[in-house]
């Protein structure tokens, strides 16, 4: 039965969109952060835009990026972030596995969240951003 299955809960795992420097050909970055001790396995990010605009629905193409493993407190970028989406809400489904066991977590960037006057210092990647944990 349904109430029979365990779902283990997320923690420890954020997704972050950071500005990167100023001379890079990209402005903003998505990156899928393990502040965990131990490493996750098996990483799976789909990510997609949706949203509203002019009274019509919106949606960008999906994308999937695959990790064998991320290491205890560190960062993998995944995808740079374009002007054009940053209107719309910006969706990351992550799964990965821990000891054998399944996790997985939505994470939504809502459309006025990712604003220069929302950046905080990310301290694992040194930069600025939105961090959502």
């Amino acid at each position: 039965m349904k109430k029979d299955i365990e779902i283990p809960k997320v923690e420890g795992v954020g997704i972050a969109i950071v500005k990167e420097n100023e001379y890079d050909e990209v402005d903003l970055m998505a990156y899928i952060i393990n502040f965990n001790k131990y490493d996750l396995k098996n990483v799976l990010v789909s990510s997609k835009g949706y949203g509203r605009h002019e009274d019509r629905q919106i949606k960008t193409s999906s994308f999937s990026h695959y990790r064998e493993e991320i290491k205890s407190g560190t960062a993998e970028a995944l995808e740079p972030i374009s002007d054009e989406v940053l209107g719309l809400n910006n969706e990351f489904f992550v799964t990965y596995y821990v000891d054998g066991v399944i996790h997985d977590k939505k994470f939504v960037f809502l459309p006025e969240v990712i604003q220069p006057g929302n950046f905080i210092e990310i301290k694992l990647l040194d930069k600025k951003g939105v961090l959502i944990r």
